[in-house]
């Protein structure tokens, strides 16, 4: 595993070929901010910088100021989250083929996760999103997720259609607390959005419904709200802060932390500990981060040629051929993990229903700019590559045809609560009963055991409770707000414990059952603020996009509305060039800004100087010349520019499929390329029943007369 600049390993002599010439065996994986070739391969970058290139930061922030990044840097963690999967894929094929191969990730194509598939809005015809203050906009209907409550913010998850019965239970207790009125409480929360839409509903009647949750919500504190949502099943969840959050009941309760002594100090530090409880296989924590050359003699010592021999049968067939997978998933989190399988050749039937609809059915993007079960971008992107059944799990029936697709699977993914799962007989102990070395995952936002098990809730929720939310920001303001982040961050660890789990059953037999929590592995993106706070005391929060260490560094405007870019000066050599190009070369000789340290001190003077110089120019016209000079920078792309993006044209980031109804539609490529056994991604996402026979008939073998009995039956809805 290397992450150096593209083209430096190979000038060392220890590039994949020159390696793997010596092993044929090696999985090689190269982790770069742009991805090992292209015309943006060797940009000057960071995080920054590669979070504007892939869209994040275009979303994120108030609309009142410039886009923002977190404060705790997040772009190579998706990058790293993508590697861990990517070689285990590749480690799973070289099991067949006895040949490893170069893996290739790309931070720009991993960030993109966080755009909610929102990166596909221009491909698809439908608007790019609009940055909000602490929520979101479809159309003119604005969604806050972010409200003040008594000591501090909450995430409530207020909306309509499949959430609708949500909204009115919260009705309910602001009706039950003189709050709400008789008439408020007896709207149509589950067709409100599309009153609002067609104008029956005001727009300015919402903005009062909106207020008198807002009203209500500051009565109470953040434990009151999360004690009724789990209480009365509502969408709130607290903002956590770093704080909050390494004193929770729910993670403590699940034996969550880990705790080493520092080598350096030898105090005791403690770590965010397992992403996936694996009945079988535990993860464990050997020992703390080594201290520079503390393990070279062991290592000089311990180190072997691999004994893997390579056969020479290197057939192109994908990496995950005959792996086979059961998706009872739904909306992002399961769904984007069991897309990556798919792509490199995994069998995956997707089962879902059309009355108990998936919740991405109804999301944004959509073909056309259309709302529809039918049109989503976002589904289409998760669900690409899989087959599609469609089946009513609340009749016996339908149950029958799930244990026979246990029979079948290797994998089964599910995302119901315990209770529905036990009540179903699907159930872990029920399914190994069916198929003894069965690997089941089980996932929701908090894990199947402590105190929050029960809580239901999205990647809001998740994203807020996790502490994601505290860190997004500005100091002067409320968080402004991560999204359902922790929906795009879960997926990599999902696939990562599936695959570790694959590979074990594959070498002993041994199936397991994972217990997943989106939360707890989502944290690890976190761990620099966690351990800030366990070693320093110290509480990170919102910070806009001050840096520690950068300065000059920020996003300034360009000319025109709404367009941005990015610059993050790491370097004299960066300052001195900055200077140059915007005319003014006596600031690099000016002594108030000769060094990092000086730089950080007069940050905001610079940033007004360099907004200033950004102003008059276009923004993919600022990236080019300072990039020119080796400055990083770049313009902060949202989808409209991601599509023509020539670094993601050049790396297949977009494809375009045949659709049934649409003609065509695009989804996003993998975000890593493997090189004997790329990705191949051509079946667009299920239309409802699209594959019902072809699951039923050639993977079950049911004959014509049992299908026939099964849709007679509205099993098959």
């Amino acid at each position: 595993i290397e992450s150096d600049v593209p083209g430096r390993m190979a000038e060392l002599g220890l590039g994949y070929d020159d390696l793997a010439a010596a092993n044929p065996a090696l999985v090689y994986v190269s982790i770069s901010a742009f991805g090992q070739d292209g015309p943006k391969a060797q940009y000057a970058e960071s995080d920054l910088i590669v979070s504007a290139a892939g869209g994040p930061v275009s979303i994120t922030g108030d609309v009142d100021r410039e886009p923002i990044r977190m404060t705790v840097l997040q772009a190579y963690l998706h990058a790293a989250g993508d590697a861990a999967g990517a070689a285990l894929v590749a480690h799973h094929e070289r099991r067949r083929s006895g040949l490893g191969q170069h893996v290739d990730v790309s931070a720009q194509q991993a960030v993109t996760q966080a755009m909610y598939s929102f990166s596909l809005a221009a491909a698809i015809g439908d608007e790019d999103l609009v940055r909000v203050t602490g929520g979101a906009a479809f159309g003119p209907i604005k969604l806050p997720f972010v409200w003040e409550a008594k000591d501090g913010y909450v995430n409530i998850t207020f909306y309509f259609g499949a959430i609708g019965p949500f909204s009115r239970r919260l009705m309910e207790w602001m009706h039950e607390e003189g709050f709400c009125d008789d008439a408020t409480l007896d709207k149509d929360w589950i067709g409100y959005a599309a009153l609002l839409m067609s104008g029956e509903e005001p727009l300015d009647e919402y903005q009062r419904v909106l207020d008198a949750i807002a009203d209500f919500a500051r009565t109470k504190t953040k434990a009151e709200l999360l004690a009724a949502a789990l209480e009365r099943r509502l969408l709130i969840g607290p903002i956590t802060t770093i704080e909050e959050l390494s004193a929770s009941e729910q993670f403590a309760s699940r034996d969550f932390w880990r705790e080493h002594d520092d080598p350096k100090t030898g105090n005791v530090v403690r770590y965010p500990g397992p992403f996936a409880k694996l009945g079988e296989t535990p993860l464990q924590y050997r020992h703390a981060a080594p201290a520079i050359g503390q393990h070279n003699d062991d290592a000089l010592t311990r180190a072997q040629p691999s004994g893997t021999v390579a056969d020479g049968s290197a057939a192109a067939a994908p990496a995950l051929q005959g792996l086979k997978v059961l998706d009872l998933m739904w909306v992002i989190a399961g769904p984007a993990a069991t897309r990556v399988l798919a792509d490199y050749g995994a069998t995956v039937v997707r089962v879902e229903s059309t009355t108990a609809l998936d919740l991405a059915r109804g999301l944004q993007p959509f073909d056309g700019g259309e709302p529809g079960p039918e049109n989503s971008g976002m589904f289409g992107n998760m669900n690409a590559g899989k087959l599609g059944l469609t089946l009513d799990l609340t009749t016996e029936q339908g149950r029958e045809v799930v244990k026979d697709l246990v029979r079948w699977a290797d994998v089964v993914t599910e995302s119901f609560s315990l209770k529905a799962m036990q009540g179903w007989g699907l159930d872990y102990e029920s399914l190994k009963a069916i198929n003894p070395e069965i690997i089941m995952l089980s996932s929701n936002l908090f894990g199947q055991t402590g105190p929050l098990s029960m809580f239901a809730g999205f990647g809001t929720m998740g994203a807020a409770i996790a502490g994601f939310n505290g860190i997004v920001g500005w100091p002067d303001r409320a968080p402004a707000m991560a999204g359902a982040y922790t929906d795009c961050v879960a997926p990599r660890f999902t696939v990562a414990a599936l695959l570790a789990a694959v590979d074990h059953r594959d070498r002993t037999g041994q199936g397991q059952y994972i217990d997943f929590s989106q939360a707890e592995s989502s944290m690890h993106f976190l761990t620099p603020a966690l351990l800030d706070y366990s070693v320093n005391g110290h509480v990170q929060r919102g910070e806009g996009n001050k840096d520690r260490d950068m300065a000059p560094h920020g996003v300034y405007p360009a000319s025109g509305e709404q367009r941005w870019v990015a610059i993050a000066v790491g370097t004299d050599e960066h300052w001195h060039a900055l200077c140059e190009e915007m005319g003014l070369p006596e600031l690099a000789s000016d002594d108030r800004y000769a060094t990092a340290a000086a730089r950080l001190l007069a940050r905001e003077e610079l940033d007004a100087i360099v907004g200033a110089w950004t102003a008059d120019y276009e923004m993919n016209a600022v990236e080019t010349a300072l990039q020119a000079h080796g400055v990083p920078a770049h313009a902060v792309q949202n989808s409209s520019e991601l599509v023509v993006d020539p670094q993601l044209t050049h790396r297949g980031h977009f494809i375009e499929l045949e659709h049934p109804i649409h003609g065509t539609t695009t989804v996003e490529g993998s975000h890593f390329r493997l090189s004997r056994t790329p990705a191949r991604i051509d079946r667009a996402a299920p239309t409802f029943g699209r594959d019902n026979y072809e699951v039923l008939s050639d993977i079950l073998g049911y004959d014509a007369d049992r299908i026939a009995e099964l849709a007679a039956a509205a099993v098959l809805e």
